[in-house]
């Protein structure tokens, strides 16, 4: 997506430890143009009507996931990375490490949300080491969904992540891809 790519190249930072700062227009700060524009491309690369979900992880995916939903005319649901006296009854749950953070949390989904009858798609803004993914992964294999496929945004694709999830015969769909990150410097993917 070459919009995105432009987005990257213009406003991304490299931060030690092959950390990408996009929080000017994806992630913190959000460009509501660019992300509906992101919304319409996953549409576009997942055109089954089989989809009845989309799922993510908070906090930086349920933007992203909720602009993409519209394209899909399907709920947004999200695991939440603590548990609240707001979530009641029964919940998946699953352990998480967050590469940025470098933490692990317990990740958690009410049952209610998520059935076997649901077709599961995942939407996050990131992936790299693809702890995320694996852990949505997990909550959708307890609940007995079946998973459409991954959408992610921006992929590290020097890191085991993507790979990992292709090696699953999952569907994963990265609108940008990463190839390598210095100082002074982002490479993409054609």
């Amino acid at each position: 997506m070459e919009l995105l790519k432009e987005r990257i190249r213009r406003d991304g930072i490299v931060k030690p430890g092959n950390v990408l700062k996009v929080d000017s227009f994806l992630n913190h700060q959000m460009d509501i143009d660019l992300i509906n524009e992101i919304g319409k491309e996953f549409r576009r690369r997942f055109p089954s009507d089989k989809i009845t979900k989309i799922l993510t992880i908070e906090a930086s995916g349920i933007g992203i996931a909720c602009i993409a939903a519209q394209y899909f005319h399907v709920p947004v649901v999200f695991a939440k990375k603590a548990q609240s006296i707001n979530i009641d009854g029964d919940v998946y749950h699953t352990k998480v490490q967050s590469f940025t953070h470098q933490k692990v949390y317990d990740v958690i989904l009410s049952r209610k949300f998520l059935g076997p009858d649901d077709h599961v798609l995942i939407i996050d803004d990131f992936l790299a080491n693809g702890c995320a993914l694996m852990g949505l992964i997990d909550i959708i294999k307890k609940a007995g969904a079946s998973i459409e496929g991954a959408g992610i945004v921006i992929e590290k694709g020097f890191q085991q992540g993507g790979q990992m999830i292709r090696e699953q015969g999952i569907h994963l769909e990265s609108l940008a891809v990463i190839t390598a990150m210095t100082d002074t410097e982002i490479q993409l993917e054609d």
